[in-house]
């Protein structure tokens, strides 16, 4: 049996469906049940796209090689990023009509149809492969201008296409979705400074930690300084104002969708109430927002979200 020939083994589908079980563990709901289906489905299936990619980039692809088999390497590629993620962009134009047959990975088959069906454009895919090969080339970012520049390629691309998928894009939107995905992003590194040191990458800006007195070494203590933790204080704040400045998106839609999106919201409120909550510090491990929290934070976000139109 070779990738793209339309019938798939049960273990391809097993292990599409482990890359789409890590939803659980984002900040926010990825795909919730209130949804109409046809959004469930279309969400679940650009969630599929955006972990699978961030596996490749982050080295984190399950075990034997699969993935590299499923498009179209040896399983010894494997720890090639550049390679599969080569190979993933490649299977990515032929979700959108390539010449050389459909998509090999069984999560590119599923993204397909939503494809077609809501007429999205190959852009913000790219994006996000374009930010993980930055990842494998850049570890360090100087200035928080720079920082903007990376989450514009690995965050903003997402909520541009749940945009795209409920058919609500307008550019004011989009620019409101960008500010709710960037600080989404910054929420995850601050929760995440601990396990990106791990992988040799750092994205508190340079300046800012030459600002708090902050050093590499600092960010290898098991519990975090007064400097460590002035500096987390600072980019959570910074994070704080993107989610404000983004809030006014939740008030520009009605009904489910409104639900969703205050959903993103409050879910990156709730993840730097936590970060607050650990007294900014991050480096025994993430700080997790409970379940509780992030239902008050979403609450709360749907009561005072401004509504227009």
């Amino acid at each position: 049996m070779t990738p793209g020939d339309g019938i798939r083994p049960r273990s391809d589908t097993v292990h599409a469906r482990a890359t789409l079980g890590k939803a659980a563990a984002e900040n926010f709901p990825v795909a919730p049940a209130f949804l109409p289906r046809a959004w469930r489905d279309g969400l679940m299936a650009v969630y599929g796209y955006a972990r699978l990619v961030d596996d490749i980039g982050d080295g984190d692809l399950a075990p034997g090689g699969r993935d590299a088999v499923l498009l179209g390497l040896d399983p010894a590629a494997v720890d090639d990023r550049l390679a599969v993620l080569d190979a993933f962009e490649a299977d990515l134009w032929r979700v959108f009509g390539g010449t050389d047959g459909p998509p090999r990975h069984p999560l590119m088959l599923a993204l397909q149809p939503v494809v077609r069906a809501h007429r999205l454009t190959p852009e913000p895919f790219l994006g996000l492969i374009e930010a993980n090969r930055q990842d494998q080339r850049v570890a360090r970012y100087e200035t928080y201008g720079d920082l903007l520049g990376y989450c514009e390629l690995s965050a903003n691309p997402v909520g541009r296409l749940v945009l795209a998928l409920t058919g609500t894009a307008t550019p004011e939107r989009i620019r409101r979705s960008d500010a709710v995905c960037t600080a989404l992003q910054i929420a995850e590194h601050l929760q995440d400074v601990a396990e990106d040191l791990g992988r040799d990458r750092i994205y508190l800006p340079a300046e800012d930690m030459r600002r708090f007195h902050v050093a590499e070494t600092d960010l290898k203590a098991p519990s975090a300084g007064a400097s460590v933790r002035a500096l987390i204080a600072y980019e959570t704040e910074r994070a704080r104002e993107l989610l404000n400045e983004g809030t006014p998106l939740v008030g520009s839609v009605h009904g489910r969708l409104r639900l969703l999106l205050a959903g993103f919201v409050g879910g990156g409120r709730a993840a730097l109430r936590a970060v607050t909550a650990a007294g900014f510090d991050v480096l025994p491990g993430p700080p997790k927002p409970t379940k509780s929290g992030l239902i008050r934070e979403v609450a709360a976000v749907l009561r005072t979200a401004p509504r227009k139109g």
